[in-house]
């Protein structure tokens, strides 16, 4: 039985018996007046459920009454009319009613639209459940029956839009078996990677098809840079494929949206990844042809001052002439100058904008405590992320250039994992210091946790010495060494790491934003 309480207002409530009678039978607790003012005076003394408010009435109109409501009380007011006035109806709905219904209506209507106020959180907790439970197999099947990258593409947007929905409602009892399932995923993908990540690079290098890190340019982007217009790359360092899925609602508004994904190369750090993206090279071709414009692990030094320089070499090699900009946003002063500059850069025929805010609330998880509370689970480190983009002067840029004829690109060069198995790793003193991947010599590991590299030479990747190798860390995993092991072990475990293999480090979004037309 239901027992909701329904206030109805209407001039004419006689003629709503048969209705009433209705929603009585259902089990539903009527009460009725016949004017604005009583229906004020009635929710002020009781509490109800749901108001039926008829929009033509004498004395106190229904807009009139539903502004006075709004002032008292939170409940879901649906507005009836005989009137199909397209400037009434946005009247009703700018003063967000929570329905509207033309008259005549019948019982029946009466009844959906109080289940979809009242019931809607349970109906949609209900379906979304259900719905996943079917999707369960579905998604395993995709998992054991993988034959190459994009098939994992698939699973993981899969998964990402499942998680989603499922941390949208109330009840979620199925997001465990969901992220059991996203785990299982990440260790097949640790050993699809393990098997197959030297094919990748053979196939990249023929140009057949896989874009990674060092052809993202040349694929992507350089065919899209013109001297007739403005091309925005803007690379948000850390950019997971689930945070842009809850960013991306906001820009819809604003752009045609097309999605695509590519894949990050190995180490998923920024030394390695962003450079090959800006230079169009594997890291170890970086060092043998710029070693002006690499540093290693061990060097001092930042590892990212010469991007610029490595994207102008690019664009020559690729024969594109480009008036660009450089920039890199590390607070919000300096994001709000991109705006106000705007009108220069839509000069420019290539603007790259380089926004670390992600990359500093990854890393603020793990030295302060109050983001640690902040963004304890995965559903709250994307809040936050929507929250700081919502706020952004990088939404506000984007925003102005949906008004412009210019090509944005959205991007990262890695993503990042929340890690919550420690590892021990035993090496020397100069093995390099990064938490989900190692390069040194004789370095001892646990085999079953790490992709181990033997010759870095296969996978292009630069070496200190002649007997460095690499290890990337399975998922969730983070290395710790043994010495003051329980120490470091707690201060890191639940952080978010990148360098190693993971679906959420290594299938990264590129998207493409274009002026609505």
């Amino acid at each position: 039985m239901n027992s909701a309480n329904i206030l109805w207002v209407d001039d004419e409530v006689e003629s709503l018996k048969s209705h009433i009678l209705f929603l009585k039978d259902k089990g539903f607790s009527i009460n009725t007046v016949t004017n604005g003012y009583d229906a004020i005076d009635f929710i002020k003394k009781e509490h109800c459920d749901i108001i039926f408010l008829d929009e033509n009435m004498p004395g106190l109109s229904g807009l009139d009454t539903l502004s006075r409501l709004k002032e008292i009380t939170k409940s879901p007011v649906i507005m009836i009319t005989k009137s199909e006035q397209e400037q009434i109806m946005e009247d009703a709905i700018g003063s967000k009613i929570s329905d509207y219904l033309i008259k005549p209506v019948n019982p029946h209507q009466i009844l959906l639209t109080i289940k979809k106020n009242l019931d809607f959180s349970k109906l949609v907790n209900n379906k979304t459940n259900s719905d996943y439970q079917r999707e369960f197999l579905s998604i395993g099947s995709m998992i054991s029956t993988v034959q190459g990258f994009q098939d994992w593409i698939d699973i993981y947007q899969k998964i990402i839009y499942w998680e989603l929905e499922l941390d949208s409602i109330e009840e979620n009892n199925m997001l465990e078996i969901l992220l059991n399932q996203k785990k299982e995923a990440n260790a097949q993908f640790f050993k699809y990677i393990q098997n197959n990540y030297y094919n990748f690079l053979q196939s990249s290098e023929k140009d057949e098809g896989l874009t990674l890190s060092h052809n993202l340019f040349k694929i992507h982007v350089a065919p899209k840079i013109s001297k007739n217009k403005s091309t925005f790359f803007i690379l948000i360092d850390n950019l997971r494929l689930d945070q842009w899925k809850i960013i991306s609602p906001l820009l819809e508004p604003y752009f045609a949206i097309q999605e695509h994904a590519y894949c990050s190369i190995l180490p998923t750090a920024t030394q390695y990844a962003r450079n090959s993206i800006f230079a169009g090279l594997m890291p170890s071709e970086i060092k043998n042809k710029f070693p002006q414009l690499w540093l290693d692990d061990t060097d001092e030094g930042g590892k990212n001052l010469y991007e610029k320089d490595l994207l102008i070499n690019q664009l020559k090699a690729l024969s594109c002439s480009a008036d660009i900009s450089f920039n890199k946003i590390f607070n919000i002063d300096h994001g709000q100058k991109m705006v106000d500059k705007l009108n220069e850069f839509l000069h420019k025929s290539l603007n790259v904008i380089i926004y670390n805010f992600v990359d500093i609330l990854s890393h603020a998880k793990t030295d302060m405590r109050m983001i640690k509370e902040l963004a304890n689970n995965e559903k709250s480190y994307r809040d936050l992320t929507l929250t700081w983009f919502k706020n952004s002067p990088l939404f506000e840029l984007l925003k102005k250039l949906s008004e412009t004829d210019s090509t944005i690109f959205i991007t990262s060069d890695h993503g990042t994992i929340n890690v919550n198995e420690p590892s021990k790793v035993v090496g020397e003193k100069s093995i390099s210091t990064n938490l989900r991947y190692k390069t040194g010599r004789k370095i001892k590991f646990n085999n079953r946790d790490v992709f181990n590299v033997d010759n870095p030479d296969h996978l292009h990747l630069p070496k200190t010495n002649l007997s460095s190798t690499y290890i990337f860390a399975g998922p969730n995993k983070y290395f710790v060494y043994p010495n003051n092991y329980n120490h470091y072990a707690h201060h890191y475990i639940n952080t978010y790491q990148h360098g190693g293999v993971s679906m959420e480090e290594m299938i990264i979004p590129i998207i493409s934003l274009n002026k609505k037309k």
